[in-house]
């Protein structure tokens, strides 16, 4: 079973869209998911409520009661976990880094993201044994070099850059509404596009932890 962790320390950067469509690519791609949310203000809950209890399946939990959690997942033939994490709190980046098999750090190409990536990293060297971390940008526009720019830093710190940035579309915040995903809001969509590019760079990065 792999585990990814949507971790950043700084809030509005689409740690829960893009966990939520990763976990909805991976169930359209028939693979058996769970969505674990740790965020105490329940978002990807209250999507779940709206999808009306659809898989993927989405269970609230508490930093501490994680291990338990993924261990009832791997019992039930789970292929996928995606953890969805709150900002501004270490026990939960912590015990999602520790867990996970991949950490995923969404970014907006804006300064005071890009000043707070480096928190989120200094934070997840305390998590033990090196991980594999990449970053995804997120709301980026359509016109101009903000993603270039972004994609640059991001590489100055280290990370490897998933080579599809999610864009500033209105299908993200459309599709939630509903308990959608873009890809199932508006399967043609350059959004639903950008969620499949995703999906498969995160594919390829879990076959090599492997």
């Amino acid at each position: 079973m792999h585990v990814v962790s949507v971790i950043a320390q700084k809030g509005g950067t689409g740690k829960t869209t893009l966990a939520l469509s990763l976990a909805v690519a991976a169930h359209l791609a028939g693979r058996t998911v769970a969505i674990i949310d740790l965020d105490p203000q329940a978002t990807a809950t209250n999507w779940y409520d709206r999808r009306g209890e659809h898989p993927p399946f989405v269970i609230s939990a508490q930093p501490a009661r994680l291990p338990r959690v993924l261990q009832t997942a791997s019992e039930g033939g789970t292929h996928l976990v995606v953890i969805d994490t709150p900002p501004r709190a270490e026990q939960a980046a912590l015990s999602a880094a520790r867990a996970a098999t991949l950490v995923l750090i969404p970014c907006r190409p804006a300064v005071f993201d890009l000043d707070t990536v480096s928190t989120t990293l200094d934070l997840l060297k305390l998590s033990g044994p090196s991980i594999a971390v990449a970053a995804v940008l997120n709301g980026v526009p359509a016109i101009g070099d903000e993603r270039t720019q972004a994609a640059s830093i991001l590489h100055e710190l280290g990370l490897t850059v998933c080579p599809t940035a999610l864009g500033l579309r209105k299908a993200y915040a459309q599709s939630a509404e509903t308990g959608q995903s873009a890809q199932e809001f508006a399967p043609a969509g350059k959004a639903a596009d950008e969620i499949r590019a995703v999906y498969r760079f995160v594919n390829r990065l879990l076959k090599e932890t492997v």
